[in-house]
């Protein structure tokens, strides 16, 4: 039998999709109004979805403390009202797209040991999510 456990958390976070590797002109042409000098910011919902086996004393597949307080230490604190850009250490060098956001948060939550990390969803907007299960055998790398 195979379940899975998907929790739900929210933050709000700012960012600039630009890349250093673009001139202001093509930074501009391919992120359009999100290239905006000033950022902009999203309320995020990410998804997190755990596996494995149930707990025949307690019944559960992890305990949802655990799993809240690793997503508040590895993702809320680190995240939540922040400048992506200038304020989270993987987005410096990186463009902060929903995409690179939603395999970073992945990277943190994937070392969770209470269960087997399986899927991560990042919601930006009511039409744009996202999601990533790690690398699997015949991907490229992450």
């Amino acid at each position: 039998m195979r379940l899975e456990l998907t929790r739900r958390y929210a933050l709000a976070a700012s960012h600039r999709l630009h890349s250093p590797h673009f001139d202001e002109a093509e930074n501009e042409r391919i992120y359009g109004k999100c290239n905006n000098p000033y950022g902009h910011g999203h309320n995020y919902i990410v998804e997190v979805t755990v596996t494995g086996k149930v707990d025949p004393s307690t019944g559960m597949i992890a305990h949802l403390d655990d799993l809240d307080g690793y997503v508040a230490r590895e993702i809320i604190e680190p995240f939540d009202h922040m400048y992506l850009n200038k304020d989270v250490e993987a987005f410096r060098d990186r463009v902060p797209t929903t995409e690179n956001v939603c395999v970073e948060i992945f990277a943190r939550l994937r070392r969770f040991p209470g269960a087997k990390l399986v899927r991560i969803r990042l919601e930006e907007t009511g039409r744009n999510s996202f999601e990533y299960a790690g690398q699997r055998d015949g991907d490229e790398d992450d």
